[in-house]
């Protein structure tokens, strides 16, 4: 390959970290991720359809090695020692917001993977529906009914946590 072919990958390292930290839920894992997706994607260069956006094409493999790899078992296994663990009692009213901020983390780590991965495609990593669907390998129509989805989950899961807050200043 010569050197005007090379792949310029640099640009979507720090996006590739970010989605496989949302995919293993562990920064070690996610490391070794996007290594060994960087290394498919250097291995696969020529088939690589230049019509085609680079920063797709390397999410698409970042998430085959996920799912070839079998981390999604080992991670929801780690997943689910972490919610049994976790558990928010009492809250001062200047850590309100870093609670319900954890709040929010640990329901967007309980998602199923095929939901927690295209919300952080679209709504983290910004890639349109289209985008996501390629990178993914499923269709548009899917993209949209699990961020759907996805997106109920995290309003109905914090019904419950509004409910409980109490408001200074109120007549209670």
């Amino acid at each position: 390959m010569a050197s005007s072919d090379r792949l310029d990958v640099e640009p979507h390292i720090a996006g590739l970290l970010r989605y496989a930290r949302s995919l293993t839920r562990d920064p070690v894992a996610a490391d070794d991720l996007v290594q060994e997706a960087l290394l498919r994607a250097f291995e696969r260069a020529e088939s690589y359809d230049r019509s085609r956006p680079l920063r797709t094409w390397l999410f698409a493999i970042l998430h085959n090695e996920f799912i070839n790899a079998g981390r999604q078992r080992k991670a929801e296994e780690r997943r689910d020692s972490a919610l049994a663990s976790a558990r928010v009692d009492e809250v001062d009213a200047d850590q309100e917001l870093s609670a319900y901020l954890a709040q929010i983390a640990r329901r967007f780590d309980g998602l199923p993977e095929p939901q927690r991965a295209v919300l952080h495609l679209v709504a983290v990593e910004g890639l349109g529906y289209r985008e996501t669907a390629e990178a993914l390998d499923i269709a548009i129509g899917t993209v949209m009914s699990r961020l759907s989805r996805a997106r109920a989950a995290l309003r109905e899961a914090e019904r419950p946590v509004a409910a409980n807050l109490h408001v200074v200043g109120s007549e209670e």
